[in-house]
């Protein structure tokens, strides 16, 4: 048995899929779990519960954690080393391998390449919650009382991230036939994780017996693209003229006194005003070659534009 926390977002649901390849028991866990396959055991629980997540795991091998929780700092302060502990506990009660699946927070703003060596040095709120849960699952897995590791990716992109400011911004749009938007800086790498290249490099590290116990970058095309030329591949994949404004750090900010999911992102603008760059080589060496962006992008192009 495998079982996913949180298994109705853009990761869980590839993830799914993923895992009919090493097992026939799959067990999906959520507030309102749906059927991806068809075959899958669904169990409804709060992770905020220990004891609906005791219950979540009994009699699996494998969890693979990969629950968001709502954008709000003051949400993340309160509830995500309550669930982590609560996932940890339950791991360890039934004996429970987990897979952590996480971003790139903690790392703060970086110079250069981001690797699974970059030190942590989180620069905002969100960035330090995320470095403690994910210090609090390491140092766990250092004690040997759990076989833990952590999956982490880049902002993601995929015709089932819907709630990433590339499908909203970029994708959407203009699969709709409208102008696209970038955040801050167009011109500086930011580099995307493809999802269902993540969701797979997550089902195999789960499945790999010596990937434990360490930190995983998710396979990310290693070409340096910047916005100007993310928001071009994806025009030539839906086969539109690549138009896009760039919403300017007062724009944004302006927004933000009014919008208060815009304001819980001020604080991680560094990510969009300076080079991101993701350095996934370690998984792509021993693994699988990452998607490229303009393949990935076109079928995002292929499967939107069928619904």
């Amino acid at each position: 048995m495998q079982t996913i926390l949180g298994a109705g977002g853009a990761i869980g649901l590839d993830l799914a899929v993923e895992l009919t390849k090493f097992t026939d028991l799959v067990r999906l866990v959520g507030r309102n779990p749906k059927h991806v396959v068809g075959d899958e055991e669904l169990f409804t629980a709060d992770l905020l519960n220990q004891k609906q997540v005791n219950e979540a795991l009994e009699g699996s091998e494998i969890a693979y954690l990969v629950a968001g929780l709502p954008y709000k700092t003051a949400v993340w302060q309160q509830d995500w080393q309550r669930v982590m502990n609560n996932v940890i506990e339950a791991c360890i009660r039934n004996k429970c391998k987990l897979v952590f699946f996480d971003n790139v927070y903690m790392y703060g703003k970086v110079d250069g390449a981001m690797t699974e060596e970059t030190p942590i040095n989180p620069c905002s709120k969100k960035g330090e919650v995320r470095a403690h849960i994910a210090e609090m699952l390491m140092s766990t897995a250092d004690t040997g009382e759990i076989d833990a590791l952590i999956a982490r990716s880049a902002d993601f992109y995929g015709a089932k991230a819907i709630n990433t400011a590339s499908f909203m911004m970029v994708l959407d749009k203009f699969k709709n036939g409208k102008k696209a938007s970038w955040i801050i800086n167009d011109k500086v790498i930011h580099s995307a994780t493809f999802t269902p290249d993540a969701a797979k490099a997550t089902a195999i590290l789960g499945n790999t017996a010596d990937a434990y116990n360490q930190v995983w970058h998710m396979p990310t095309d290693p070409e340096p693209i910047s916005g100007k030329q993310f928001v071009e591949y994806a025009a030539e994949a839906f086969g539109v003229e690549a138009r896009y404004n760039v919403m300017s750090m007062w724009m944004m900010k302006m927004v933000g006194w009014f919008n208060s999911d815009v304001k819980e992102i001020l604080e991680m603008m560094y990510q969009q005003e300076f080079d991101y760059y993701f350095d996934s080589r370690k998984f792509n060496d021993r693994f699988f070659k990452p998607t490229k962006y303009r393949a990935g992008l076109k079928i995002c192009a292929q499967e939107m534009l069928k619904k």
